[in-house]
């Protein structure tokens, strides 16, 4: 019989020793080897077939050169990424990253995280993930349209509606997707579902826009809801300020929450008479400024230049990261606490460190990670993909009802799962057992593949 810990033990090794500079790519395999001990021991099968090494290794991943050139006539060139992941439970699906930090490790980590995100959303879609270190901002349209164009030159040869769907994520918004889709349909023809988060004139979702912050909020709704509780005078605070940061605020506020803050890369406001979300909207998604612009536009806001949200004393109730990979450290999670923090729920991918979440839970504070608490934008995506193939727009308020379904349905997954193998509200073991789980039963039908 195979010593279970000792398998563990071994794949950790294993990886390190292969990966070792790919920083965020470990992270992420740490996190989830912590966490399927208890599983692997009732269920030694996937241990004896080895699925665990095989799920840890992607398919395939295709790396390019993506040459544009700028308003100056000079050419510049990038390099492109695509992960396919894990096909066992359908066509590869993971969003498209255009953002300086990119590289190999982030695109692994992402897409790894991707299979038991989209295993635990129940919909037939495997993981993959994309991007490039190109950054859109300071970029005129004509830039970002060449830039786009040239990077699906080569990604076209690669994806369809059937094998692998790209959708958006950091840098890549209904702008982006529509470049990309219209040099997708010139080299290939119409295809409307090789690509989601398409623009609603041709076939995107409604409430795809909202998708990703409003899944966050359900989550955390049904997730109170346990304790007969509501977001009803909750007080919040969310990083970021982008797509998933504004609808979460959106929701949480129509819940009866008081979001008292939000961030971007160039500091945090803080506004005790509540965040103006429309404001937000207005300076984040029409004329793209800064976070500072907001605070000179409200009373009783203040701007902190180049600091972190997450040091910010002020007592509140729930904590959305909604930002980027690790802008959660120890120390953060210690003022979280301190702040007298009660949930902390993922709208990004990974944003708080390991030794970040073990300090959380140790200290009782419900963690949710982004693997569950932030699947809507997926499942969302896979519900564009369910209305291209059917050619037929579903309404707002249907595409909102499946989306609290999902979420409502992951969470209790998770919570369930936690109860049999680790223990009570350990969520971060929940979804990774439960997504695990899907995927290796799927593996292990289909012949290991």
């Amino acid at each position: 019989m195979v010593n279970v810990k000792e398998y563990l033990q071994n794949i950790k090794e294993k990886t390190h020793h292969n990966y070792g500079h790919q920083v965020e790519f470990l992270q992420a395999i740490d996190e989830f080897l912590e966490t399927i001990y208890p599983f692997l021991e009732v269920n030694p099968i996937y241990v004896e077939k080895n699925i665990l090494e095989m799920v840890l290794l992607p398919e395939r991943l295709i790396e390019f050169r993506v040459p544009w050139m700028n308003d100056s006539n000079e050419w510049k060139v990038n390099t492109g990424y695509r992960v396919q992941y894990n096909s066992a439970m359908g066509p590869y699906k993971g969003g498209l990253r255009f953002h300086p930090s990119v590289n190999q490790s982030i695109i692994k980590f992402l897409g790894f995280e991707q299979i038991f995100k989209n295993a635990l959303t129940s919909l037939p879609i495997g993981g993959g993930k994309g991007g490039s270190d190109f950054d859109p901002k300071g970029k005129s349209d004509g830039e970002i349209m060449r830039f786009c164009q040239s990077f699906m030159q080569e990604l076209q040869k690669h994806i369809g509606a059937d094998t692998d769907v790209p959708a958006g994520d950091i840098g890549v918004g209904g702008r982006e997707i529509g470049y990309l889709f219209g040099e997708f349909k010139r080299l290939n023809g119409y295809q409307a579902g090789v690509l989601t988060g398409k623009p609603l004139a041709y076939w995107g979702s409604l409430a795809r826009t909202e998708a990703t912050g409003y899944g966050l909020v359900y989550f955390v709704q049904h997730l109170l809801a346990d304790s007969k509780d509501s977001f009803k005078g909750k007080k919040v605070m969310v990083s970021g300020s982008g797509n998933v940061a504004i609808y979460a605020i959106q929701k949480a506020q129509s819940l009866g929450a008081l979001v008292y803050g939000c961030s971007d890369s160039s500091g945090y406001v803080i506004d005790t008479d509540g965040i103006d979300v429309n404001l937000l909207k207005k300076i984040k998604e029409v004329k793209r400024e800064r976070i500072s612009v907001y605070a000179n536009q409200r009373p009783n806001a203040v701007f902190y230049k180049n600091e972190n949200i997450w040091n910010h004393e002020m007592e509140y109730d729930i904590a959305l990261p909604c930002a980027t990979q690790n802008e959660i450290y120890e120390l953060q999670a210690q003022k979280l606490i301190d702040n007298g923090i009660k949930i902390v729920a993922e709208g990004a991918n990974m944003p708080t460190t390991l030794p970040a979440t073990e300090l959380l839970r140790k200290e009782g504070i419900v963690y949710c990670p982004g693997k569950a608490s932030n699947a809507g934008g997926v499942a969302v995506s896979a519900l564009e993909m369910a209305q291209n193939s059917q050619r037929q727009p579903w309404s707002f308020d249907h595409v909102d009802a499946e989306l609290d379904k999902i979420m409502k349905n992951i969470y209790e997954n998770c919570r369930d799962t936690a109860m049999e193998y680790a223990e009570p509200m350990n969520l971060m073991a929940g979804a990774n057992i439960a997504g695990f789980e899907r995927v290796a039963a799927a593996m292990l039908s289909q012949g290991l593949v």
